[in-house]
Order: C-alpha cells, then structure tokens, then sequence
C-alpha cells in the first residue's frame, strides 16, 4: 500500500492510501490546507488542533450545502418529470430547460473539483 507525505499548515503527514490514490490525496489536502491558510489569516495560530476542526467545519459545511441543493435540484427533476406536471420558474422551452440543466451541471462539478482540491 503506497504512502504520502501531505503538508498542511507547514506540516508533514504521511498517510497510506489505495494504488493510484496518491494524486486525489494531495489535491484534498491542498484544499485543507488552502482552508487552514485562511483561518490563520483571520484568526492566527490558534494551535493546530483548533485550526484543523475549524478547517474541516468549513469543508463539512460546504459539503452539506452542496447536498442540499443536489437534493433542491433532484426534487426539481423529479417534479418535471411527472406526467402533466409543470414547475414554477421551469423554463419555456427545451432549449432553455438544456441550457439551465448545463448551468446546474456546470456549478455541481465546480463545487465538486473545489471541495476534491482539484
């Protein structure tokens, strides 16, 4: 099982993860830490144990953000799809409904590569 050496806040982590794992682990830490970095920057050097929770509150908080509105958009779909329904606000026509379903799309995988570090 390969090993990697994370740094987050200046320091080294050496963590174990699946073959092929490595890349996807320094792009989640490089979001921790790109967190951590704020924090120091708002509050200082608070003690790492502290910076760590905060940081992950932060993450954990835009995850459950981006949960709900997966949950918002497939309660949306689920509505349309149902035979004779008709949703308020749902665009006019198949073009505009493509190009508002790209839009969703297109800020589902912004959040996604944001909170993968990518």
């Amino acid at each position: 099982m390969p090993e990697v050496t994370l740094t987050i806040n200046k320091r080294d982590y050496t963590v174990a993860c699946d073959e092929g794992q490595e890349g996807r682990l320094r792009g989640l830490a490089a979001h921790i830490d790109e967190r951590v970095g704020e924090l120091t920057t708002s509050v200082g050097q608070v003690g790492e144990s502290r910076l760590l929770v905060m940081a992950g509150l932060m993450i954990a908080d835009e995850l459950a953000e981006a949960y709900e509105r997966v949950a918002e958009l497939e309660a949306g779909l689920e509505s349309a799809a149902a035979p004779g329904a008709t949703v308020a606000g749902a665009p006019a026509n198949d073009d505009a409904a493509a190009e508002s379903l790209e839009a969703c799309a297109g800020r589902l995988e912004s959040l996604a590569a944001r909170l993968e570090g990518a």
